[in-house]
């Protein structure tokens, strides 16, 4: 158990934090299939604040979102997904996805 109290899952050799991320990578993959979708990625990383440096010397970490999916639509949007709870949506998350509006102009679609 993690500390969101879920169990991992396997599906098609892949690991996933829950179940229900499992389940909505089947729904994509599907969708996939059928070309309502196309280029969907997993677990795709976004640098929100670049790492921090003082005389060479890295004095902070990079800052990073990592979107458990990515694909573009029929009509060629992308779209950034990520697989919510309330548990999940911590004021860590809802900061990253309003970094990412306003460094990318993504709005990160919860599921």
């Amino acid at each position: 158990m993690n500390k969101y109290r879920n169990k991992k899952w396997e599906l098609d050799g892949k690991t996933f934090d829950s179940q229900r991320e499992a389940r909505r990578y089947q729904e994509l993959r599907w969708l996939l299939r059928t070309g309502v979708i196309t280029d969907l990625q997993m677990q795709v990383p976004f640098e929100l604040i670049p790492s921090q440096k003082i005389c060479g010397k890295v004095v902070e970490r990079p800052v990073k979102y990592v979107a458990d999916f990515v694909y573009t639509t029929e009509d060629g949007l992308q779209v950034v997904e990520d697989v919510k709870s309330p548990a999940t949506r911590t004021p860590q998350y809802i900061i990253k996805r309003k970094l990412m509006l306003q460094k990318f102009g993504i709005r990160v679609r919860e599921v």
